[in-house]
């Protein structure tokens, strides 16, 4: 089941503050960049970057995913590995509020979202 328009507007709100406070300045963000998308119960993380072989295509490279559990009023968190699979993220496997996911990445104890 998605999100109902009031929580969609409230997620797309809080993503969209995380991602102007992270973003990297203006003069390179044609070169990384910084953005989101929602898909179902999911909030994605993603860098914008030209791919090295043809700078005309761009490339999103998933970071930081949270999916929230309705059961457990809660939102798991996972990062991607260098398998290109996601994994749980094992200090905060999961948040109470999705504030506390953008803490948890921003703080990013182990490297294990930006590195």
């Amino acid at each position: 089941m998605a999100f109902s328009e009031f929580e969609l507007k409230r997620i797309e709100k809080l993503a969209q503050n995380f991602v102007e406070a992270n973003r990297p300045p203006a003069h390179i963000r044609a070169e990384l960049d910084l953005g989101f998308r929602i898909t179902g119960q999911s909030l994605e993380l993603f860098d914008i970057r030209p791919n090295w072989r043809n700078p005309n295509e761009i490339n999103e490279l998933p970071f930081a995913k949270t999916t929230y559990v309705k059961k457990s009023n809660s939102w798991k968190i996972f990062w991607m590995r260098q398998d290109l699979k996601w994994h749980r993220y094992a200090p905060d496997p999961e948040v109470r509020r999705l504030e506390d996911f953008f803490a948890v990445v921003t703080e990013d104890a182990n490297a294990c979202f930006r590195g």
